[in-house]
């Protein structure tokens, strides 16, 4: 597989067992000047520009919106090991959401989710702010997090939620003729699910298979290959609708339940939710995207 950097802010793929076979990969690097040039190269386009996709605004989608809601991000890392116990754990109340998850026995990732106000911007993505504001902010929690937090490096991420109109989804298109978009491109949502990641992994294990059977060597003949990418992407469209749909509207309304000041919110998620939320996380984590295609 030969990989060609002849512009910055695109790849193209070509696989010697397939004949003239070229995948144009778009990613959110520099800006093109000319787009209307890469839309007409290749045999396959795929967006997977992030939030601020070209080829999702080329296919009719609108910008992504605002949550109204930010994260801080960061990873933790012991020398000597943490000791903590493999399982996830989270903390809500008075508007913030915070927590860890080990990821090994020496590195903890955790994050921190509120609704920011204008003193908040200046916290920007420096790291020692944004650990001094978090360490400030999320008053009676367990020692362990406190840890976590303090050992932090230097890669915090400090962002601003944003998420697709799920209802986009419903009716837009995620593909037309050889193009589509994957990813953050497709379904940028809310961390509050924690599985923005896992989703683009499931687009590419679909998308893949999908191209695969429109493209292995037996049926690369050139008479009738456009449509069968067209048909293919099509139904790769279709597989991920729903699904993205249902992930987007999932973080959304976890996000703002668990956030949530209002006391009747409160009430109903102390009393009511709160097992039923554990539950819902693991459900929608819980998804087979098949398998690849054998050769």
């Amino acid at each position: 597989m030969e990989l060609s950097d002849s512009h910055p802010s695109w790849f193209q793929f070509k696989n010697q067992g397939i004949s003239s076979f070229s995948i144009l990969l778009m990613v959110p690097q520099s800006k093109p000047r000319n787009y209307k040039s890469i839309f007409n190269c290749g045999k396959v386009l795929i967006g997977c520009d992030g939030v601020n996709s070209v080829v999702a605004k080329w296919l009719g989608f609108g910008k992504p919106a605002y949550a109204r809601r930010s994260s801080i991000r960061g990873y933790a890392h012991f020398e000597s090991g943490h000791g903590f116990v493999h399982k996830g754990f989270q903390f809500h109340g008075n508007g913030i959401r915070v927590g860890y998850n080990p990821c090994d026995e020496q590195t903890c990732y955790w994050f921190f989710t509120w609704t920011p106000s204008n003193e908040d911007k200046v916290i920007g993505n420096d790291p020692e702010k944004a650990k001094e504001f978090v360490l400030s902010t999320i008053g009676n929690v367990p020692d362990q997090l406190l840890d976590v937090i303090a050992k932090t490096g230097p890669r915090t991420y400090a962002s601003p939620m944003r998420f697709r109109y799920p209802w986009e989804l419903l009716w837009g298109n995620i593909s037309k003729d050889n193009v589509c978009i994957a990813g953050d491109a497709l379904h940028p949502m809310t961390s509050d699910v924690g599985q923005g990641a896992n989703m683009a992994l499931e687009d590419g294990v679909i998308l893949a298979r999908r191209l695969a059977e429109a493209l292995l060597p037996r049926k690369a003949d050139e008479e009738g290959e456009f449509e069968r990418i067209r048909s293919g992407l099509s139904k790769f469209g279709e597989e991920r609708r729903w699904r993205s749909f249902v992930m987007i509207t999932t973080a959304y309304v976890i996000g703002y339940i668990q956030q949530s000041n209002w006391w009747v919110m409160k009430f109903v998620k102390d009393k009511f939710l709160s097992p039923v939320l554990g539950k819902l996380l693991l459900s929608r984590a819980d998804f087979d995207c098949g398998e690849l295609i054998k050769i």
